[in-house]
């Protein structure tokens, strides 16, 4: 669009007309300004007697879900529609992640009874969120975007934020083991601080080999074997996640939705039988979904689980191993992958006991299965 020309001349002149009219400079400047508008609508009588308290009441809830303009809070076993106050902060400082995921701790301002014809308006405002105690996350990727160089601060992408267990499930068949997956998932969940389970689902179809249970649990993974199908298992699991809130993760087509359905009466997660072309699952979950477990805790279903064990790049590793981070710099090569360089510092600190050797074993099964892509 062409930029009109002069605008700034009748300007000047519409100025010196004025002045010559006899109006004050002051009086111009304060045509000029403009009072921005109100951000609330109020009606009459909103700050009468009594209404003061209604309208500062404040809950605390979890929130679930997000929708286009907002997010679902859940408290009090009620779903609340909530916008996000335009004063809402993160309080971390600085930390570069989303500020707001699934299973923040958040305080909402409750809105004001509306009337039953008005059905768009939000139930709250979200006003702060609290620390976060763990957190599911992984590097947001930064391609086609502005970089700053002096930006030192990994972004971070967070799934699901205080939970407590990573719910890996895992098949034998249909489909097959996939052991390099469940490594991925162990790291992201020890990166975030959570517990990782394994729960070996439709045993009924066949069971795990022993070599393969022996060597999980020497790595000091927690291995359950279930059936949702038959029922077999499901107790030994629902003692493992009562009381906890746990995150659901694994390869589509392990029976994810149908071990929700069996955990959860009444649930209705959608289920897709698995192609017999290859042996593949389809995913079903499109939307998050926070299930209330009947022996206490709950259960969260969400896609962006799916990203975390399925995209890690080279470039990527040393954010899942920061124990790596203040070693890295010490090695004699720049380009140190920590394998087989001499001068390793990473090396040398795994043989005097500073870094776990499982730990490092996970590194070098990850960057295994990076290579072979």
């Amino acid at each position: 669009m062409a930029r009109r020309k002069g605008k700034s001349q009748r300007r000047i002149r519409d100025w010196a007309r004025r002045l010559h009219a006899g109006e004050e400079p002051e009086d111009l400047v304060a045509r000029q300004q403009r009072l921005p508008p109100p951000e609330v609508k109020l009606g009459q009588g909103a700050f009468a007697a009594g209404q003061e308290d209604q309208q500062g009441s404040q809950v605390q809830g979890m929130l679930v879900g997000f929708f286009p303009g907002g997010a679902v809070v859940r408290a009090g076993g009620t779903d609340l529609l909530c916008g996000i106050a335009k004063t809402f902060r993160p309080p971390e400082q600085g930390a570069g992640s989303s500020p707001l995921a699934v299973g923040d701790a958040v305080t909402v301002a409750l809105a004001p009874a509306a009337p039953a014809a008005d059905r768009d308006r939000a139930d709250g405002m979200i006003l702060a969120r609290r620390l976060r105690g763990t957190v599911l996350a992984r590097p947001r990727p930064m391609r086609h975007k502005r970089i700053d160089e002096h930006e030192t601060e990994a972004l971070e992408k967070v799934i699901a934020a205080n939970m407590d267990l990573l719910l890996i499930v895992a098949s034998t068949r249909l489909p097959p083991l996939r052991p390099g997956l469940i490594d991925r998932f162990l790291i992201v969940a020890e990166r975030g601080g959570l517990a990782g389970v394994l729960a070996v689902n439709k045993i009924d179809l066949a069971r795990p080999e022993p070599d393969v249970l022996a060597e999980l649990k020497r790595r000091g993974v927690e291995v359950l074997c279930c059936s949702a199908a038959t029922g077999e298992g499901l107790e030994d699991l629902r003692r493992r996640l009562a009381g906890h809130k746990s995150v659901l993760a694994g390869a589509s087509g392990v029976g994810k939705s149908t071990l929700v359905n069996a955990l959860v009466p009444g649930a209705d997660a959608a289920t897709r039988e698995v192609r017999a072309k290859d042996q593949r699952g389809r995913h079903t979950t499109s939307a998050t979904v926070v299930y209330e477990l009947p022996c206490g805790g709950c259960l969260v279903d969400t896609p962006g689980v799916r990203e975390l064990g399925l995209r890690i790049d080279r470039a990527e590793l040393p954010w899942y191993f920061p124990e790596f981070e203040p070693l890295s710099p010490r090695c004699r090569f720049a380009d140190c992958t920590h394998t087989h360089e001499p001068a390793c510092a990473v090396q040398a600190a795994v043989e005097a006991g500073q870094v776990r050797p499982e730990r490092y074993e996970s590194y070098l099964r990850l960057l295994e299965t990076i290579d072979e892509r």
